[in-house]
């Protein structure tokens, strides 16, 4: 087993742990999320994947984010799954595609970067998926149901078959985040 599957195996459990503790809102997901995707970080890069790499950059700030409003929300008892509207989802696609547009046309052109736009879209569609995370807005397992099919192809494509077979479980799994989020909005609703 060569580093690089070391690593992979490492941030590959990382993110398993992540994702379980996230959908049971436990805010102990945060630092398992920040381990796996500095791990990542290397991966990508050398895997030419450098949207990807971008995109796990923006997933480690955000961790750290998310981690201290969870904590303060958390302590003043104050951390609701929410939902958004549609014009707030109009313009997230929005902003998205028109970012993954941009993205992808400069990585085609000034890097040799494999499938750009497809790694654009994933980077884009996935920044704005992580923003709602952490606001814990309920539709944010829709974009990543949609996010991880896409995600399995190209990693697949670039041999990270660990990484593949884990965004498989992230698919399943953010199915269950919707389901679980769901009852949990719910149960809000009826206390409210």
């Amino acid at each position: 087993m060569g580093i690089n599957t070391g690593i992979e195996i490492i941030a590959t459990l990382a993110g398993l742990l992540y994702i379980i503790l996230l959908i049971r809102e436990n805010i102990i997901c945060w630092p398992f999320g920040i381990v796996g995707s500095l791990l990542s970080i290397y991966l990508f890069i050398d895997g030419k994947l450098y949207s990807e790499a971008f995109l796990y950059s923006y997933y480690v700030i955000m961790g750290a984010w998310g981690w201290m409003r969870w904590s303060q929300r958390n302590a003043a008892h104050e951390n609701p799954v929410v939902r958004y509207g549609l014009p707030a989802h109009f313009t997230i696609i929005l902003v998205s595609a028109a970012g993954a547009l941009a993205l992808g046309s400069f990585f085609s052109a000034y890097t040799d970067a494999h499938h750009p736009y497809i790694d654009a879209f994933t980077t884009t569609f996935s920044f704005a998926a992580t923003y709602m995370e952490v606001k814990k807005v309920l539709e944010t397992w829709v974009y990543w149901i949609a996010l991880n099919l896409v995600s399995i192809w190209l990693y697949m494509d670039r041999s990270l078959d660990i990484y593949a077979a884990l965004i498989c479980v992230y698919a399943v799994m953010s199915v269950w985040g919707l389901v679980q989020w769901t009852r949990v909005y719910r149960g809000q609703q009826v206390v409210s």
